[in-house]
């Protein structure tokens, strides 16, 4: 008797071949085509703008029904401008230089062999993500562009909307004659099919899941396949004493209210003793005013009276809405001790004009991003230049940080001879 494991056990079997001979193709296309395809995908996403967005606001009717959180609803909602974002991120994928085929590394040995590190597709990704529907087009630009093949499983949340962009992108794809099997989407959105791509040994060749803790742990405790992921993005900005008070200001602002729901959110704000009684009850207004409420400690709560106390398992909690947790430190040994114990490798930032401090700081923490001077927020794929990123890893294996194209590309040897036999 036929079972569901089954049914999806083969269609994934289906589905992978299908993906490893359009990667197949893909690795060998010239760039110009590639480039056509995405510019294609691009231009069938806003032609079909009105049908992503009606098929969005199914979800979100589902979505609100169910009584779900604010920061959840904006993760899940797209709207025109939302849609020509996903557009406009193929659009600057295809403009970027080809991955494929850089010479990484060129030497010769004593023998007069020449050898060199040349850039490759890794093959067929598998991507799992949650909410976000823009993060099946982001995946589908970038592993084209990087030659790979993809195969979505997105959330039961953006369900219709998924399926309506990834119906748009193989409809720009078909028209520019490049394999529609290199951005395929599952059937359907049980867990069974999660189950089946975390042991697709031999046919997948790299798991990303993108979503929340539950999802990654259970990736990462399941798969049988490489796992590309990250943590929790337990983000910290340190404002040193040497900070500028107005800069800090917006930085703060910036970092924690601009997307509250973003991994790259700053989620805890760290301050220096010396400066927290002149610029602390500032910061706290501003975002009061953005509708922030603060979780703070003991030293926090004596600067700004009436601050809901901090309990230890706050400073280790990924908001994801406009609460911030607070901490009062004794210098920049201190702060990077606190990210330190509570961190997620993610992003870091210290606010200060004092270089010195600032680069002890950047050396100091090993999260996969640590900015000076800059918002939390600018942790994005986009922002670095890479067109639009398909995660941030944390991880220490491959890559870390925004994953764009040529972080989804492996390298092989290419080594030229002139007669030499092995001695």
């Amino acid at each position: 008797m036929q079972t569901e494991t089954d049914t999806v056990s083969r269609w994934l079997h289906k589905a992978a071949a299908a993906a490893r001979a359009a990667s197949s193709v893909l690795s060998r296309m010239p760039e110009a085509a590639r480039n056509a395809g995405l510019r294609a995908a691009a231009d069938s996403i806003r032609s079909r703008a009105a049908q992503i967005v009606d098929a969005n606001a199914r979800d979100i009717a589902a979505f609100d029904a169910s009584g779900g959180t604010a920061a959840f609803r904006d993760r899940l909602l797209l709207d025109e401008a939302r849609v020509e974002g996903m557009a406009r991120g193929l659009d600057e994928i295809a403009a970027l230089p080809d991955p494929l085929g850089r010479v990484l590394a060129d030497w010769t040995r004593p023998n007069a062999l020449r050898i060199r590190r040349i850039a490759q597709p890794l093959g067929v990704i598998g991507m799992i993500y949650e909410s976000r529907p823009n993060v099946g087009a982001d995946a589908a630009g970038i592993c084209l562009k990087s030659g790979n093949a993809v195969i979505l499983r997105g959330g039961s949340d953006s369900h219709h909307s998924a399926r309506a962009i990834h119906s748009a992108i193989t409809a720009g794809l078909r028209a520019a004659g490049v394999p529609e099997a290199a951005v395929q989407i599952t059937p359907g959105t049980d867990r069974s099919y999660v189950a089946a791509m975390l042991g697709g040994s031999g046919l997948l060749d790299l798991i990303i899941p993108r979503g929340g803790r539950s999802l990654v742990e259970r990736v990462q405790a399941e798969a049988r396949v490489p796992v590309l992921a990250h943590a929790e993005g337990l983000c910290h900005t340190y404002v040193h004493e040497a900070a500028n008070h107005a800069m800090a200001r917006r930085l703060v602002a910036n970092g924690k209210m601009r997307r509250t729901g973003v991994c790259g959110a700053t989620e805890t704000l760290l301050i220096d003793a010396a400066i927290a009684p002149a610029l602390l009850p500032y910061i706290v207004s501003d975002l009061i005013a953005l509708g922030c409420d603060f979780r703070a400690d003991e030293r926090a709560q004596t600067v700004v009276p009436g601050l809901k106390p901090a309990t230890e398992e706050d400073f280790r909690t990924e908001w994801l809405g406009p609460t911030l947790s607070i901490a009062v430190v004794d210098g920049v040994d201190a702060a990077l001790a606190h990210i330190a114990r509570y961190g997620s490798s993610h992003t870091e930032a210290i606010v200060t004009q004092d270089e010195a401090v600032a680069m002890h700081f950047q050396m100091g923490v090993e999260s996969a991003v640590c900015l000076w001077n800059a918002s939390t927020q600018f942790c994005d794929g986009g922002e670095f230049g890479f067109g639009a990123e398909i995660g941030i890893a944390t991880g220490r294996v491959h890559t870390r940080g925004p994953v764009g194209v040529e972080q989804l590309t492996t390298y092989r040897y290419i080594i030229t001879g002139t007669g030499q036999v092995r001695p």
